[in-house]
């Protein structure tokens, strides 16, 4: 495994990060010991920070990464959670709400702190109470010790770096946003690493996009975007390639992100992403696979609220 420092936290992390939300059945049921051998073997191979959220599975996901790391040394893993989002439409970035989601998250997850803490989907918030409001509250709790590090997640990099513009955070995650089909987070690393922003991507499949099925249901991607990333699954099939490796490949080799978090349901799952650290994309295909996404690369989906969207990203709903 590799490591990378995050920011100025004094964290290594390994590059590959656990992403902890089909664990709570977000893209279909996984049995619990099937979730605990993937944790185990994630850890025996090196990887050390996991990512999760109450939002993912209602709660689910906490409480299953909890269980599963019963019995495993403190010390060999980081814990990466989330307040302010609940549900698919439950929002709640208030003082009092995310105090108490902490609490319960420690109960959860079994742990006596957190090592990070973030603002899940700052974009459904202003950042007026982002900035005087909820991070506040998240301080006071890293005064109690019972957070380490506090961060910032969401999809629009706007809204991310209003953020870091107005205040003094540790981390920021971004999702969907460095990968083959969108590289966007990349023009942003320099103004983070100037300040000691730790930087950590998620979702290099896209969501699933780049997967045989195509994503979920739910996904908000647009129809050409889903259609040139089947056409990409395609192209790879037909050169007997395998475009999830490609994938986590690209998304681990940039030196500037610290972690990927990649999501993970079963032991087979945590081998195979694991087995692309250190490792570069075939050169060839990695040309044949930008070319044919040029045409939709950069587009994003509208996220939040209107005043939080990226240029570019359509009209929020």
């Amino acid at each position: 495994m590799l490591y990378r420092s995050l920011g100025r936290t004094g964290l290594n992390v390994s590059v590959l990060g656990f992403g902890a939300s089909p664990l709570g059945g977000v893209f279909g049921p996984v049995g619990d010991g099937e979730a605990e051998r993937a944790v185990r073997t994630a850890i025996d191979l090196g990887v050390n920070l996991f990512d999760t959220s109450p939002f993912y599975g209602l709660t689910a996901s906490e409480r299953v990464l909890g269980q599963c790391l019963v019995g495993v040394p403190r010390e060999r893993y980081l814990i990466a959670t989330k307040v302010g989002r609940y549900g698919q439409d439950e929002f709640d970035f208030s003082a009092a709400r995310v105090t108490a989601s902490v609490e319960a998250s420690l109960g959860r997850l079994r742990c006596g702190h957190l090592d990070l803490i973030q603002c899940h989907d700052l974009e459904f918030a202003s950042t007026t109470q982002i900035v005087d409001e909820t991070l506040p509250a998240l301080r006071r709790l890293r005064d109690q010790g019972k957070v380490r590090f506090i961060g910032v997640t969401g999809l629009p990099l706007a809204a991310l770096r209003a953020v870091v513009e107005r205040t003094t955070i540790d981390s920021v995650l971004s999702y969907c946003r460095y990968g083959l089909h969108d590289t966007a987070l990349a023009a942003q690393l320099p103004t983070l690493q100037a300040q000691g922003v730790g930087v950590l991507s998620a979702a290099p499949l896209a969501m699933g996009l780049l997967n045989a099925g195509g994503g979920p249901a739910w996904h908000p991607a647009d129809p050409e975007l889903k259609a040139a990333c089947q056409r990409v699954l395609r192209h790879c099939q037909e050169r007997g390639a395998d475009l999830g490796r490609l994938a986590v490949q690209f998304a681990l080799a940039h030196p500037g992100i610290a972690s990927t978090f990649v999501g993970i349901a079963s032991t087979a799952e945590v081998e195979r992403n694991a087995a692309c650290v250190g490792t570069a994309p075939d050169a060839q295909l990695l040309a044949e696979v930008l070319a044919i996404l040029a045409p939709v690369h950069g587009r994003t989906w509208p996220s939040g609220l209107p005043a939080n969207q990226d240029p570019h990203s359509g009209p929020a709903p």
